[in-house]
């Protein structure tokens, strides 16, 4: 082989391992959302309420205090987005999303502590967090990583 021949069978070799790369990235790329604005302002909208304090069954539109779900359908009404009252009817909204592929503004699930069902809610904030009220901390910032979420985890929904 001509030394010609051989560089351009090594380049073409090169190319076609840069491509494949390139479409493998692309492909990771495309099954997660990036962020959007609308996500964005919904998010920095919701931290205006850090510390606002849990109460379970809070009415709908109160600002004085949330339960899981009153602070999801208050934070997305005020961004456009009709939820209904309940987490359990909420999860029924929107489309599934994979946790792998969870963007910032989805709706994140879990079960309640007797591990059944649909006990809470919240919105995922990014970087494995989730903005959400419950117990003495109210309305917070939590890790998706403590023992707790990560072993309550059901689903989560995209509904922006």
């Amino acid at each position: 082989m001509r030394t010609s021949n051989w560089k351009k069978t090594i380049a073409r070799f090169g190319l076609c391992a840069v491509i494949g790369m390139a479409s493998f990235s692309i492909g990771s790329i495309q099954s997660a959302s990036a962020a959007t604005p609308k996500s964005e302002k919904l998010l920095a909208f919701g931290k205006k309420y850090l510390g606002v304090p849990y109460r379970l069954g809070a009415p709908s539109g109160s600002t004085s205090y949330f339960d899981c779900s009153s602070f999801t359908q208050y934070v997305f009404k005020k961004n456009g987005v009709t939820l209904p009252r309940t987490s359990k009817e909420q999860y029924n909204k929107g489309k599934k999303v994979q946790r792998s592929s969870l963007s910032k503004g989805d709706l994140v699930f879990f079960t309640g502590s007797s591990g059944k069902g649909i006990g809470h809610v919240a919105i995922y904030a990014g970087n494995n967090k989730i903005l959400h009220t419950y117990g003495k901390t109210g309305v917070t910032v939590s890790s998706l990583s403590t023992s707790y979420w990560k072993n309550h985890y059901v689903t989560a929904r995209r509904v922006l």
